[in-house]
């Protein structure tokens, strides 16, 4: 039972840093999103400028703004982003939870960005949303001071993902289960 109230304490922790509890408007929340969205690429461009081209030939992507929390032998995650067909140019907001257990300590703001090749595994990911991992890192960063190790991955046949720390200390190896998911009041 004390397991599960930590879990929980850590689910609780990440959802409400993750800024979805703001009291903004669905207009609003729509073009913080949007800057987000755009913050991001920018930020990813800086340290990846092959991702560029990558996003422009993309069928689509997705970017998140995700808060981590780890906490010894648990760790969670929780945020908020949108995809974006480069096809019919629409944006489709999305929120992400994670949950995972391991050794880890720290807490980290970082940014996820999915690169989608082709329709399929864009609207699998849209629609389906999960993605399950295990994952080491080391981030020790302030604005842009410090540094993060992390790359590009290929997750599934089709999908690539840049995770990017912000700002952060946290040292892990976990193994996460990951939902993305439509927002159902912003679509």
């Amino acid at each position: 039972m004390k397991k599960l109230n930590v879990l929980l304490t850590l689910f609780l922790a990440a959802f409400l840093f993750s800024g979805m509890w703001s009291g903004e408007s669905k207009d609003d929340l729509r073009k913080e999103r949007q800057t987000m969205n755009k913050e991001t690429l920018q930020y990813l461009y800086k340290y990846a400028p092959e991702a560029k081209a990558m996003i422009k030939r993309a069928y689509g992507y997705a970017t998140f703004s995700n808060v981590g929390v780890n906490l010894i032998l648990f760790s969670a995650e929780g945020g908020y982003g949108m995809a974006h067909n480069n096809r019919t140019g629409k944006n489709i907001y999305m929120n992400m939870a994670s949950g995972g257990i391991g050794l880890g300590l720290g807490i980290k703001d970082f940014r996820a960005i999915f690169i989608f090749a082709n329709k399929k595994v864009f609207d699998d990911f849209v629609n389906n949303g999960w993605e399950a991992n295990a994952q080491a890192d080391a981030a020790a960063k302030a604005d842009d001071k410090g540094g993060a190790l992390g790359a590009a991955i290929t997750v599934a046949p089709g999908i690539r993902l840049y995770k990017l720390t912000k700002s952060g200390l946290a040292l892990q190896a976990t193994i996460q289960g990951t939902k993305y998911w439509k927002d159902g009041d912003l679509n």
